[in-house]
């Protein structure tokens, strides 16, 4: 069981809380405005730092079988830290959603990378033989 928390320690993280949503802010971690582009069928975010994101709805597993009138529907929390779309109970970090696409597009970006020392590693790796053939089992 959890302990509750009296007025005097909610009082007392308040100041801690509030300098992270301002670092939030400044990041570009919450949202000023959500909005659902049909056209494109994205759901568009403009950021605390002046960029504007537009997050593919396929890629949000909960919203893949949503109608276009449900996903008119979304909304910010009053901070712009989370997006809820009401007529699906489907909530969404907007510092996740902006992490995730900044991690995916790294990775990708990543691993189209030439460079001198992959071209030395994968050398050293066909040297051994290559990759390990995947080991079907069953």
């Amino acid at each position: 069981m959890t302990k509750r928390l009296s007025a005097t320690d909610i009082l007392a993280q308040l100041p801690a809380a509030r300098r992270r949503a301002a670092r939030e802010r400044q990041d570009g971690l919450r949202a000023l405005s959500v909005r659902y582009d049909r056209k494109a069928a994205r759901i568009v975010l403009e950021l605390t730092n002046g960029f504007s994101c537009g997050v593919p709805v396929a890629a949000l597993k909960h919203l893949v079988e949503a109608t276009p009138a449900q996903l008119a529907t979304v909304g910010l929390s009053p901070e712009g830290g989370a997006l809820r779309i009401d007529a699906l109970d489907a909530d969404y970090s907007v510092a996740g959603l902006v992490s995730s696409m900044t991690a995916r597009e790294l990775g990708r970006r990543g691993g189209r990378a030439r460079s001198a020392a992959k071209a030395r590693a994968s050398r050293t790796n066909g040297a051994k033989g290559g990759r390990p053939r995947h080991s079907r089992t069953g």
